[in-house]
């Protein structure tokens, strides 16, 4: 029998669902039970294609070309394995999949209302989910607070599934306990006003994990118990850690994953293989630094930087950099300063390798292409991903290649050298603004060229990467791109699409049109990032 965990927020968001989803999801793998995890996110919005990475964080792309939540990435690296767009859904695809059935007739001329058929649909999925990943457990993050009227169908459908079968159902709240510096005092209230606040959808919380800056202590474990009417013992402590890999270890210490089985009526399976703990030792004895300098757009908001723009880049970076006993320095630096303050490009000598992440638009654009001339002629390591990858080509033709002006026909459509064009099944979608999952998503095949930085970093001729973009490298051009000493080292076999670009007699400058911080796993680091890292870690 699957059993179904809802992990739900109480009143403050952002602080740490989707880890303690994934991680939960982790601890129940290592008892040899089969997890997976699926996110709710109660939006309008079909997918996370359309969102802005500022406001929502990274757009996470799964195998199977979904265009997901950042979260879908930390149940993957968690995980160790892939998750696919049956384990994700937001209220715009519960509402069109509703519509689409009514309009065929498939609700036989019923009254369809927004209950039960919306929390029916939702159920749907979530059993679906489960039923395709022929999950034991089936952790499921229902986005943003308890408190949020965008979340009454999901907590409909969650008491529905309670109903239906008791004894397979449980619910976690993951709520904030404030510090206040002014009171010194751990405070209970806000939590206390999540457990009513989901009493009165019907549901009763059987484990609250307390996060905060602090440990719980026993006083406030008492009163949450008394107050929130939970056994102490169902009350975990999660205090901040200085990785979210300890989480997992933390979790162990507090027996959750005792308190869940017994919950369930399950007997526990011996506890197998914990990696996370030699993960963390590893990560105490890197002493050397590595200095990365990430040159972007989508991390400023007001006062404050985002850098879940970039989540799976930088979990890249750190589980590369921990594998070559490094610890990883990140700075983000803006693209635009690059093109007010030309000679603050200079600044640039400081790092020890420099990213271009992915993006789109014509903001910060020359910026970057400013960054990454000189990361090119003062050998520093580069590594240009997707966006990053357009642009030190529109660079090389530029400045290497005699191609005045050469541009992407994304920002410049009337260029006289449109090195980087949109793809052909791509016209009419932006003809007709079909943008919503229209771009070349998901897993596509690529060739690598033998006696290569990318070919040695796989080992192998033939990869799979994910992708997200419109436009490519202009075959037209490739030959003149070619023969002034851009090296092509990796192609998709069925379309002639260029997914890899180098440069030879640099210490480490390659382009990619796909995304490999997508795939990258603690244990498991990504063998493009592991090569960037080693290359950056030779420039001390």
């Amino acid at each position: 029998m699957t059993r179904y965990i809802f992990v739900v927020g109480g009143v403050m968001s952002g602080i740490g669902k989707g880890i303690a989803t994934s991680s939960i999801a982790s601890l129940l793998e290592n008892r040899h039970y089969n997890a997976t995890a699926v996110k709710i996110d109660p939006y309008i919005n079909v997918d996370a294609g359309t969102m802005n990475p500022i406001e929502h964080g990274e757009v996470f792309v799964t195998e199977d070309g979904l265009e997901s939540d950042q979260d879908l990435g930390n149940y993957e690296r968690f995980l160790n394995k892939n998750i696919y767009r049956a384990n994700y859904m937001t209220t715009g695809l519960v509402y069109k999949t509703v519509i689409e059935a009514e309009r065929a007739l498939k609700y036989e001329g019923k009254c369809v209302e927004v209950v039960p058929h919306i929390p029916e649909e939702v159920i749907r999925r979530i059993k679906l989910a489960g039923r395709k990943s022929k999950a034991d457990f089936v952790l499921v993050e229902i986005g943003g607070t308890v408190g949020e009227y965008q979340n009454i169908l999901y907590l409909e459908a969650a008491r529905m599934m309670k109903i239906e079968n008791p004894n397979a159902v449980l619910f976690v709240l993951v709520s904030y306990l404030p510090v206040p510096g002014s009171l010194g005092e751990m405070k209970t209230k806000p939590t206390q006003y999540a457990v009513r606040t989901l009493n009165s959808a019907g549901i009763q919380p059987d484990i609250i994990i307390a996060r905060s800056s602090l440990p719980l202590d026993e006083p406030r474990k008492k009163k949450l118990s008394i107050f929130c009417n939970i056994p102490a013992e169902n009350i975990i402590s999660a205090p901040d850690v200085k990785s979210i890999y300890e989480v997992p270890i933390n979790f162990e210490r507090e027996q959750l994953t005792l308190r869940i089985l017994k919950k369930f009526g399950v007997q526990a399976k011996k506890n197998g293989h914990t990696p996370w703990a030699k993960l963390l030792q590893k990560i105490a004895r890197a002493k050397k630094e590595v200095k990365i300098g990430i040159v972007g757009k989508y991390f400023e908001t007001g006062k404050f930087t985002l850098s879940d723009s970039y989540i799976s880049v930088i979990e890249a970076i750190k589980h590369a950099s921990w594998a070559e006993g490094a610890i990883p320095k990140i700075d983000w630096l803006n693209a635009k300063d690059y093109e007010t303050n030309p000679n603050a490009v200079k600044t640039l000598s400081q790092y020890d390798g420099i990213i271009v992440p992915g993006g789109f638009g014509s903001r910060g654009v020359e910026g970057k292409i400013k960054a990454i001339k000189y990361a090119r002629e003062h050998k520093i390591p580069y590594f240009g991903l997707c966006y990053g990858m357009q642009l030190a080509t529109v660079e090389f033709a530029r400045h290497i290649a005699g191609m005045k002006n050469a541009n992407s026909t994304e920002i410049n459509p009337k260029t006289p050298y449109p090195v980087i064009d949109i793809l052909v099944e791509q016209v009419k979608n932006l003809s007709e603004k079909t943008m919503g999952g229209s771009m070349r998503l998901g897993a596509y095949k690529c060739k690598l060229q033998k006696n290569t930085i990318a070919f040695k970093a796989y080992g192998k001729p033939l990869i799979s990467e994910r992708h997200r973009h419109r436009y490519e490298v202009n075959n037209k051009l490739r030959e003149k791109l070619e023969k002034t000493g851009l090296t092509f080292s990796g192609l998709n076999p069925e379309k002639n699409l260029v997914e890899i670009i180098e440069l030879k007699n640099h210490p480490f400058f390659v382009g990619v049109q796909f995304h490999p911080e997508l795939k990258s796993r603690p244990f498991e680091p990504h063998p493009l990032f592991l090569e960037f890292i080693k290359a950056s870690l030779k420039k001390k």
